[in-house]
């Protein structure tokens, strides 16, 4: 799963190239109207598990914990034809847009934006510098992705750990409609059960104490939500490809 969805010309900001540079917030949602699946951290999981299915992604690094947003290719079941998320709470992933975080040369992060964004002006919003100086607005962006960074990487080593353990396997999740049409998860991972409660009472309090076990247990409920993304399809209609196919 890609960090770069839905940007599309992201650079690194830069306090001379960027100087007068502007930003305002989203008009709308329609930047991620065309993603069906976005990553979470696991601070997230017990408000997401609320709203949408989670499920594990396969990842450059390992698997990828994400929000399922759709079940079909380029859609997004939250995003209104009016641009606006009809859900009570908005992944972090979507909400950074549209700043994202980078790698320098050295390995150090960067802050990036995507100057195809409408958000950036150079007459409307917030400056992002002033005197060569980040300005609060920057600042809180900096922090926000500082914080994801970290986030992320937590998370990724929660999903090693989950493989390491074998406690991942395909999902076999069918999703059918009132029709009769049919939608199988591909390419995705759900934790299993069965596997969970068989674990050595040493690893079960490894992943007590390190919260592990309550994310994981966030995950698991989160999967009575897939008949809720069901509904939301069925009003959409039928035509297209399946999630992950």
């Amino acid at each position: 799963m890609s960090e770069m969805i839905f940007y599309e010309r992201v650079v690194a900001l830069n306090d001379q190239t960027h100087a007068k540079l502007r930003v305002g917030p989203p008009s709308s949602f329609a930047y991620a109207a065309r993603t069906n699946s976005v990553p979470l951290l696991t601070s997230e999981f017990f408000e997401c598990a609320r709203e949408y299915p989670i499920v594990f992604a396969r990842g450059e690094a390992g698997p990828v914990a994400a929000a399922l947003l759709g079940l079909r290719e380029a859609e997004n079941l939250y995003v209104g034809k009016d641009g606006t998320w009809d859900a009570r709470y908005v992944p972090a992933f979507v909400r950074r847009y549209p700043f994202v975080p980078g790698k320098g040369a050295q390995g150090e992060l960067l802050v990036c934006i995507d100057e195809a964004s409408e958000c950036f002006d150079s007459k409307e919003g917030e400056p992002l510098f002033r005197g060569g100086k980040p300005t609060a607005q920057l600042d809180h962006a900096m922090k926000f992705l500082a914080e994801f960074h970290q986030g992320a990487t937590t998370t990724e080593l929660l999903g090693r750990r989950l493989q390491e353990l074998g406690l991942l396997r395909p999902s076999d999740s069918v999703a059918q409609l009132n029709d009769g049409t049919q939608f199988r998860l591909n390419g995705m991972s759900v934790v299993d059960e069965s596997k969970l409660r068989a674990l050595d009472r040493e690893i079960v309090q490894e992943l007590f104490v390190s919260g592990g076990l309550a994310v994981v247990y966030a995950h698991l409920m989160s999967l009575g939500n897939l008949g809720a993304l069901v509904e939301r399809l069925s009003k959409r209609g039928t035509a297209g490809k399946a999630a992950g196919s």
